[in-house]
């Protein structure tokens, strides 16, 4: 398995490990006898270690899904840990509303932003205000409807001002955003703009040197999601030029063409 895919797995599978209340770490012996405290998740390396690149499941093999109920039950067990565990404590929120996701529990696109903005948190959903009607739009031209699709963000809380989400930030309340992916199982996401995408590939990288082309996300069942950065709705109506908008529908077209759409007569 190439090093760095290894990494990511074990980093991921550490924090849903976390999320999921294993606190301890295992204690090992060496042939003289001393005791010796394994690395963390030490004792998930041998297994990941066996998973090789060509029969790690990916999300575009014909995997069967679990059911629409079994999902979303495991989805709302799932909101339940994170509002016990409520991550957003440890930083500053102007939140009302806990914003966890909407869409269809099973969806084959996910959607994922960066965190809830004003309307978003008065309304509880995710891209609801103008930023998400520009986003229904897209998902329309897709030949998709916000229904079938899955939409969540980094953060579940609202930053104050609308800030971007810090590093920190978005470190706490990233095994619940692994969660909802591993949960949905989607067959490519979508990440709008560089919070979102920074998280998922472990990158500093400007987005104009990721959009554009796919890459992969490694969920915490070791599952391998494409993934396709594009530019976050808010950043195309600061910048809506023939030109921007453009780029994001060359990124989303590549998406239906891995997930075998059709484009929308009336895209424009």
């Amino acid at each position: 398995m190439d090093s760095d895919l290894l990494h990511r797995l074990v980093a991921q599978h550490a924090e849903t490990s976390r999320l999921m209340g294993v606190d301890f770490v295992p204690v090992y012996r060496t042939s003289s006898d001393q005791s010796v405290v394994a690395p963390p998740m030490a004792h998930l390396v041998p297994a990941l270690l066996e998973v090789k690149p060509s029969s790690a499941p990916r999300a575009d093999a014909d995997q069967p899904k679990p059911s629409r109920e079994d999902s979303q039950r495991a989805l709302d067990e799932l909101l339940a840990r994170y509002v016990a565990d409520a991550p957003h404590k440890h930083f500053v929120t102007a939140h009302t509303n806990i914003v966890f996701g909407d869409g269809n529990p099973c969806a084959d696109l996910m959607f994922i932003g960066e965190a809830p903005g004003e309307e978003e948190d008065r309304q509880g959903k995710p891209f609801v205000g103008r930023s998400g009607q520009l986003l229904d739009k897209m998902i329309v031209a897709m030949s998709l409807s916000r229904a079938e699709v899955y939409i969540a963000n980094v953060l579940k809380t609202r930053p104050p001002n609308n800030a971007t989400p810090t590093t920190e930030e978005a470190r706490l309340c990233s095994p619940y955003l692994f969660e909802q992916i591993r949960i949905i199982a989607p067959k490519a996401l979508v990440t709008l703009g560089l919070p979102a995408t920074r998280l998922l590939l472990g990158t500093t990288e400007a987005m104009g040197k990721l959009r554009g082309r796919w890459h992969e996300f490694v969920d915490p069942s070791g599952r391998v999601v494409p993934v396709m950065p594009t530019y976050h709705p808010a950043y195309l109506l600061r910048n809506y030029t023939a030109e921007e908008r453009a780029k994001v529908w060359s990124d989303l077209k590549q998406v239906m063409d891995r997930l075998g759409l059709k484009s929308s007569p009336d895209k424009q």
